[in-house]
Formats: structure tokens, sequence, C-alpha cells
């Protein structure tokens, strides 16, 4: 098969497994924001539970992936899988000594954590005491996490995708199942969701190790910290933590400014983000995963040609999806919010506030989407000066612009800053790497991009229309609702393809080309 059709497999087996664990996670909102609303408690999970889900977007999506892959990839392809064997083990070792020491201290102090992150927090009697306590339960929860992406970067570099898109799913039962059972048993029934958070991180990790094992690398302690590989790992890692994690750290920057608004507003800026998060993770970051161990092998065997036809295709491929979920999402953000979350503690004017935090972040997903995918580039080869530079200055036009906008838009100003500071980010890449390596295919992307505009205009204008054919203001009517919705999303998809497939599209046909492929096997 070719790199195209590896990449694009890749990418449906990440994209059809994380569906599911997204369905699975919009499934834990509903039931968290029916039964805790957009609140004091809630606004004390969400800022408890930013904390150690930071650092699993930083290592699981971010620098663990963007490090320890490239050199994985390598010593396996140079240096056989023994010299492979003897290096995933060791960095098993040594992060889950970190982890822990890490953990430990976040247990303890978390209050002045929380208090740093939140300061709004102090002024609303039990809110910040129940926000440590939270954080207090939730913090082991990185522990797990930081092994989990390890175990992910493994199995694929050795092209196993499904076992680590698919462990998420394991997350939100566990959530679900917490809160649905445990939450009279304390004080503060959302304590319930904090203890399914940490049983749902200790799933995530063992689904993993069997697999591991059936692959040939069965994890064994190994104390050989002063091996090249690891101070390899370790130079890229330090500074692809702020290179490729900046998104996520700006999305924290905006939940502690937000805790400095209206009480709520952390709450629907969390909502939107997960609603966000939803084509993201299940197209993105497939995209993402899928092309780096591509990527990383082509830079270890010197294929320059080969990396910049990949570097080209992800990136077309990520533009193809990309912009009509974007231009779907700012169209049906009022629906979707009626639909999923609208009900119980949540009420319609908390469908509004949400939804409109999700229209500004929606206008961002191909920014975010094409980072994704550029910034590795630059770890898979060497270089970790570039990225960290365009993080620094992405993260001080996020903190000046949201600072700007908070004062008029709330919450809204704040999720607009982050997509402007995405688009900055992704302008600056872009430019550097060209300079780095020459063109990489800017006609062919800047034609998918025009493509893809103009098949989803119509589509935008199709799925408004049908869309306002309804009151979303009235609460109940899932029937009607999901009937409503669900015939604008799949017609808007289907004209979507058709408008794609009269204006030539190269990314459908390829995709096509695939399933007929499929078809034809089976």
């Amino acid at each position: 098969m070719s790199e195209k059709g590896n990449i694009a497999r890749a990418a449906g087996i990440l994209g059809s497994a994380t569906m599911l664990s997204r369905i699975m996670g919009m499934v834990r909102d509903m039931v968290q924001a029916r039964l805790f609303g957009a609140g004091l408690a809630s606004d004390a999970f969400i800022a408890a539970f930013m904390i150690p889900n930071m650092l699993r977007r930083f290592f699981a999506e971010g620098a663990m992936t963007s490090a320890f892959v490239p050199t994985f990839s390598a010593t396996l392809s140079q240096e056989g899988e023994e010299k492979a064997r003897e290096l995933a083990n060791t960095c098993f070792t040594l992060l889950t000594i970190v982890m822990a020491v890490i953990a430990l201290l976040g247990i303890l102090f978390s209050p002045t954590i929380v208090g740093l992150m939140y300061p709004g927090y102090r002024g609303e009697p039990g809110k910040f005491e129940l926000t440590v306590l939270l954080n207090r339960i939730m913090f082991p929860y990185a522990f797990f996490i930081s092994l989990v992406a390890l175990c992910m970067g493994i199995l694929n570099t050795v092209r196993h995708f499904f076992t680590p898109a698919i462990s998420t799913v394991f997350l939100n039962i566990s959530m679900i199942v917490a809160a649905l059972t445990l939450r009279g048993f304390f004080e503060a029934p959302i304590t319930a969701l904090a203890v399914g958070v940490l049983c749902g991180g200790c799933l995530q990790l063992l689904m993993q190790l069997p697999v591991l094992w059936k692959k040939g690398f069965p994890f064994r302690l190994n104390f050989n910290f002063a091996a090249p590989e690891i101070r390899r790992i370790a130079l890229l890692m330090i500074p692809s933590i702020f290179g490729v994690g900046v998104y996520y750290l700006n999305i924290t920057v905006s939940s502690i400014l937000a805790s400095l608004l209206p009480q709520g507003s952390v709450s629907y800026l969390y909502y939107a983000q997960r609603l966000f998060e939803f084509p993201q993770g299940i197209f993105t970051v497939s995209v993402a995963q899928a092309v780096l161990p591509s990527l990383s092998r082509q830079v270890a065997e010197g294929n320059r040609a080969g990396m910049k036809e990949t570097l080209s295709f992800g990136i077309r491929l990520t533009l193809f999806i990309t912009i009509p979920a974007m231009a779907g999402l700012m169209v049906c953000a009022t629906p979707i919010f009626s639909l999923i979350f609208m009900g119980g503690a949540f009420d319609f004017n908390k469908v509004v506030n949400s939804a409109h935090a999700l229209s500004y972040y929606s206008i961002g997903l191909s920014f975010v989407a094409l980072t994704r995918v550029l910034a590795p580039v630059f770890y898979a080869m060497k270089d970790t000066r570039t990225p960290v530079i365009t993080a620094f200055i992405t993260f001080l036009v996020n903190l000046s612009l949201s600072l700007l906008l908070m004062g008029t838009l709330k919450h809204g100003g704040l999720a607009l800053a982050t997509t402007l500071s995405a688009f900055c980010n992704m302008v600056m890449l872009f430019w550097l790497l060209r300079r780095k390596i020459g063109a990489f295919g800017g006609r062919g992307m800047l034609t998918t991009a025009v493509t893809s505009a103009a098949a989803s205009l119509p589509m935008a204008g199709a799925v408004w229309y049908v869309c306002s054919l309804f009151d979303w203001s009235q609460a109940g009517h899932k029937i009607m609702k999901s009937a409503v919705l669900g015939a604008g999303v799949c017609g808007g998809a289907a004209l979507y393809l058709l408008l794609a497939w009269l204006l030539r599209s190269e990314e459908l046909h390829e995709m096509a080309g695939l399933v007929k492929k499929k078809l034809g096997k089976a």
C-alpha cells in the first residue's frame, strides 16, 4: 500500500475509534450537564479536572508523541526491535517515577495550585474548597494517562491505532457510571465524577498492556537512564511541551481568566470546547497521529521528497475535513446544545451562552488542525527551537487578545482570542517550514482549501435553513430535535460530498479509492 493509503487507512481507523469515544463523551457531558448544570459545582469540577487534564493534553497529545515517536521510530528502523524494546522499557521506568512524584506533589500542593490558577474562586464561599478536594482526587489521573501516552506512541509506531483511540471510551463510561450511581454517597454529589475520572484513567492504562505484550513490547523495569536515546527524547520533549501544547495552554489561560467573569463562564467555555473537540478529536488528531510515524520514518531514512509528499497530503486531507466541519459547527451551535444539553439544570440561557463560545471556537478549527500537523514536523527533524519561538509568540498574542476582548465579549472574547492566536501560530509555522524545507505542495493545498470552501458554503446554507424550521428554545421535544438536526447534518454532509465530487476533489477520490480497494478485498 502507498504511503498515502497507509495514512488514509490509519486516519480512518483512528477516526472510527475516536468517534465512538467522542459519542460516549457527549453522553458523559449530557449526564454532567443534566445533573450538575453550569454553576458552582460544575465550575469547581471543570477547574479541578482542567489541571490534570492539561498534563494529559501536553503528554498524550503533545510532547510525549512529538518527542518519543520520532526517536522510537528511528531506533526501531535503524537498530532493530530489541534495541527499541530496551528504549521502551527505559522510558516506561523513568516516566513511572517522574509522574508518581508529580502526582504526589500535585495532591500535597493542590490548594496552592488552585489558588494560583483560579484566583476568582477564593471570593465565592465553598467553591475554592470544593475545587481543591476534587483536584486532589483527580490528580493521579495524570500519572495513568502519561503512561497511556507512552503506550500510544509505541503502538502507533508499529501501526496499531485502534486500542489507544478506543481506550478513552472507558474513561467516559467510568465517569457516567460513577455520576449515576455514586453521587448519593458524597456530601458534594459532583465528587462522584472525580472518582470516575480516577477509575477511568486506570482502565485506560490496563487496556494497553495486553496489546503491547502481543506486539512484542511487554514492559520491564530498566534503569539505564544514561542511554543517549533518553537524553534525546528529553531534549525534544522539554521544548515541545510548550511548542505543541500551546493551544491547550491558551485554553487553560481562558479558563483562568473566565474564573474572574460571572459564575458559569468556566462551564460555558468547557462545554463549548468539548463540542469543538468532537471533530478535532475524530479528524484532526487522527490525521496528525497517522502522519507522524510516516514522517518520522522518512526523516530517519533521509527521504526528503517522500516527507514533503506525506506532509502535503496530510495537510490537504485535514483541510478537506475541517473546513466543512467548521462551517457546520458554526451553523449548528445552538441546535446542538439545545438537543444534547438542554434540560434539568441546563436551561436555554445556558444553551445560548455556550453556543456563543462554540461559534467563536469553530472559526479556528482548521487553524488548530493544521498546527497539529505542522508542529511535529519540526520535532521529527530535531528542530526544537522554531516551534517554541512561535508558541511563545502565540501565547503572548492570546493573552493580550484575551485581556482586550473579555471586557466586552465576556467568555466569547476568550474563545475568539484562542482562535485568533491559533491562526497566528499556523501562519508562522507554515512560513518557517517552507523556509526550512522549500516548497511542499502549496498550490495543491490552496486548491483543496478553495474547493472545500466552495463546497461548504452551500452546505452551510442548506443546514441553516433546515435548522431554522424548529424553535430550539423549547425544552424537551428530543425526537423532533434529533430528526431536524439529523436531517440537516446528513443532508449537509451528502451535499458537501456531492459538490466536492463535482469540483473533482483529489482528497475525495483518494479516500473513495481506498474504500473501493477495501470492499474489493472483502
